[in-house]
């Protein structure tokens, strides 16, 4: 679906002259109906890079192809309606309702692979009394749920999904993420940037994490975490009246707990978190 080869990019002299590179020959797939996730802080370069991905930004060298086909070599619409993209900073008509938005956007696409625009709302659960207010009147979270209808409306082959979960309570985060689930059963291939970790682990097969623009790091979030994870098990327990934590290696539980205790409150792996092992990669926090 996707592959990226050799890739690079840069902004051209705007620091004291000096070329400023912000790719730097970058190399990944992307299969078919898999949900990938680019993770990076804020400047590492993954914005740059869906923008190119989705034909937005120009000038880039090595190769990109989507549906097989160099990006470089492909001009026409019918291209680029099998593509959907929701945006980090929302790009909405503020003084027209989320229906109005909607059937603008609408009208770039031919009608027989249109999704109704009302069933797409109330999938994301839009407020039904803001229909037809207009979206300056919109909180942050549901201009992303109408954000999100933009990039779902047209049922598109390939979804671009920049910080997907911006601006959502938990609640809609889970909503969102059992969406994007619904995606990907149907056949649809995601391509997610973001800094949040939590989305990356629950939502993707495989992840890379991009630093200074390059990629650090490829698998899926399972084997990285197999990969830079501890063998050592954490024991809190209750000893005189006293809340105790050991940290013992997991080979030693075998013959039992080897010290005194009058009740255990909790055994688990001290499992590293996507976000700990971005920053061993990488040599920094995501944010």
């Amino acid at each position: 679906m996707i592959e990226v080869k050799d890739l690079t990019f840069s902004y051209g002299k705007i620091f004291h002259g000096k070329d400023k590179q912000v790719l730097h020959g970058l190399n990944f797939t992307v299969e078919d109906s898999e949900i990938f996730g680019f993770l990076g802080p804020n400047g590492s370069g993954k914005s740059t890079t869906q923008k190119i991905l989705t034909g937005i930004l120009k000038g880039h060298g090595g190769r990109v192809s989507l549906f097989g086909k160099d990006i470089k070599e492909v001009h026409t619409q019918e291209f680029f309606q099998k593509i959907g993209v929701l945006f980090e900073f929302p790009y909405l008509y503020a003084n027209l309702s989320a229906l109005d938005n909607l059937r603008y956007f609408s009208s770039f696409y031919p009608r027989e692979q249109l999704r109704d625009a009302q069933e797409v709302l109330d999938e994301l659960e839009f407020k039904k009394d803001f229909l037809k207010k207009p979206v300056s009147s919109y909180s942050k979270g549901m201009r992303q749920r109408v954000s999100m209808a933009r990039a779902l409306i047209s049922n598109p082959k390939l979804l671009f999904l920049d910080e997907p979960t911006s601006g959502l309570d938990p609640t809609g985060a889970v909503l969102f993420r059992r969406i994007i689930e619904k995606e990907r059963q149907k056949g649809t291939t995601v391509f997610v940037t973001t800094h949040n970790m939590l989305d990356a682990d629950l939502l993707c097969d495989r992840v890379a994490f991009i630093s200074d623009g390059n990629i650090v790091a490829l698998d899926t979030p399972k084997n990285l975490k197999e990969q830079n994870g501890s063998r050592s098990i954490a024991v809190r327990y209750l000893y005189q009246g006293r809340r105790e934590e050991q940290t013992l290696e997991a080979q030693s539980l075998k013959a039992g707990i080897p010290f005194p205790y009058d009740e255990l409150l909790s055994i688990h792996s001290k499992e590293p978190t996507l976000e700990d092992i971005f920053i061993r990669y990488a040599g920094r926090r995501l944010s």
